[in-house]
């Protein structure tokens, strides 16, 4: 069964990077989902597309797909660099300020 390794995106609704620092292992569907007729919900036969395993290297990730036959593709993460202003936040509140600061 296939699977992919990848580093999950930070959450875009915060600035921070909390869950994106593990490596996730995830089963790729052997089947397609299909609506239940009577509620509608939909569903799947395929157990292993709800297994997300996760690993604090990619090294650890790779190693223990191949100690179990699991056939890997990873994926690297996209870097992005920082967004790192000078002066920033903390610049409101300096005692050198050259002009008075209103809002």
């Amino acid at each position: 069964m296939p699977a992919r390794i990848y580093k999950p995106a930070r959450n875009v609704m915060q600035s921070g990077t909390a869950r994106s620092k593990r490596w996730v292992l995830e089963f790729a569907p052997a089947s397609r989902r299909e609506v239940d007729p009577l509620m509608g919900w939909t569903s799947s036969e395929d157990t292993q597309a709800q297994v997300k395993l996760r690993f604090d290297s990619k090294e650890a990730a790779l190693k223990y797909a191949e100690t179990h036959g699991i056939d890997a593709i990873v994926q690297e993460p996209k870097r992005r660099k920082a967004n790192v202003r000078p002066g920033g936040y903390g610049e409101n509140f300096a005692t050198n300020r050259r002009a008075p600061w209103t809002h």
